[in-house]
């Protein structure tokens, strides 16, 4: 996907060894349909050169404010109002100082300070020491810039460049694109807290074998990070899966269906929208066994008795707060055949507003999807495509319904 197409990205690189990430960053970033101007500051050159990120961007790097390439002889302003976006990554304590108290001795302070602050958003990736991080004075310059309207996008934690681990590290490339294309997204989940569901559950049958589906998670993955990047907190509650948790969203993995109506049950009371995506064991073994059921060769097959596992989405449905309107609850269903049918009838049943339809076989794995929408007046048709982007229109879509009914 194209996120990025026909945005103008002015990548800023101060002095850090995180420098040599800039370069997967810059790369990402147009293969994300962005254009790229980097402006290196003095220090930057130290680490990297402007030969690599002029390779890549596929453009002049901008090092000097008294660049006689610029007609004007203002490289800041023409920078500044050429972008839709400015990302300083790295972003060194020394910058976010100089940021903290408007100076402007480089072309890149310049450029920060002269930018236009209602249209130009400044993200910034801050990359040092963990003693430099946590020093009280890093702490109150970044209070500062945040107040002055620049994105800290916060520090990973990990090993450093001078052999200390702690908290320091610049967020790694797929991480601040994902950032920056939230950034464009429409905010239409401001204030809202999303509770989603996603994946399968797994019922254990002994210690080595149990009941679950081929429910991959991406679908609701996909639509914890659309929530995200509308504005709205997200709790993700993701069963047995090997997916990287979206940028920004507090997940909890749970196993089984018991486990998820726990977690769920936990974390309902301060969500306003409820999006079940899972796909639930109805049934559960009776008894699972302590030890490895094993064949003795009598040729006798093991019984299996089961009970049912409480329906999650039904009891958010019918909760007091769902009730009252306080929570807007979403169901999912995975079909395999009569999809309109089928869907209608669980909406009914479930007690919910809107139900989202798919067949499970033919989107389970896979990284597009084709969904219905059911509600009391009927259904609209998503057709074929991205998961991602079909999480964006029903996120968009529930925006809707939401604003409508308030």
């Amino acid at each position: 996907m194209k996120d990025l197409a026909g945005k103008h990205i002015v990548l800023g690189l101060t002095g850090g060894i995180a420098c040599y990430k800039s370069a997967e960053l810059c790369r990402l970033l147009i293969k994300a349909g962005a254009t790229v101007q980097v402006v290196m500051t003095a220090a930057a050159e130290q680490f990297i050169t402007p030969v690599t990120m002029q390779a890549l961007s596929q453009r002049p790097v901008a090092t000097s404010q008294w660049d006689a390439r610029e007609a004007n002889n203002m490289a800041h302003i023409n920078l500044s109002r050429e972008a839709d976006a400015c990302l300083i990554a790295p972003c060194s304590a020394d910058f976010i100082a100089k940021l903290a108290h408007g100076q402007a001795d480089d072309l890149l302070s310049l450029m920060c300070l002269a930018r236009p602050l209602d249209i130009l958003p400044l993200l910034l990736a801050p990359a040092m020491n963990r003693e430099m991080w946590a020093h009280p004075a890093t702490q109150r310059n970044l209070t500062q810039v945040a107040a002055d309207g620049a994105h800290v996008l916060g520090v990973g934690a990990g090993d450093q460049a001078c052999g200390e681990t702690g908290d320091g590290r610049m967020l790694e490339p797929p991480e601040l694109v994902d950032e920056l294309i939230a950034l464009f997204q429409p905010q239409v989940l401001k204030g809202q807290h999303v509770l989603v569901t996603a994946g399968p559950t797994y019922e254990a049958i002994d210690p080595v074998r149990g009941i679950t589906n081929l429910s991959s998670g991406k679908m609701g993955f996909a639509i914890a990070r659309a929530a995200r990047e509308a504005g709205a907190q997200v709790t993700l509650v993701a069963g047995p899966v090997s997916l990287p948790t979206p940028r920004g969203v507090q997940r909890v993995d749970v196993r089984s269906a018991s486990n998820m109506l726990e977690a769920v049950m936990d974390k309902a009371p301060v969500a306003s929208i409820f999006i079940a995506t899972a796909a639930v064991a109805d049934w559960r073994p009776a008894h699972a066994s302590e030890q490895k059921l094993k064949k003795d060769g009598s040729n006798a097959t093991p019984t299996l008795s089961f009970v049912e596992n409480t329906d999650i989405l039904a009891t958010l449905a019918q909760s007091p707060r769902a009730q009252s309107g306080a929570l807007f609850c979403v169901g999912f269903a995975a079909e395999s055949h009569d999809l309109l049918a089928n869907a209608q009838a669980k909406r009914l049943r479930k007690g919910v507003p809107l139900l989202v339809g798919n067949i499970g076989p033919a989107t389970f794995g896979q990284d597009d999807n084709a969904l219905i929408l059911v509600d009391e007046r009927g259904t609209v048709e998503l057709s074929r495509d991205s998961k991602l982007a079909l999480a964006r229109k029903l996120i968009a879509d529930i925006a809707d319904r939401i604003r409508a009914r308030d």
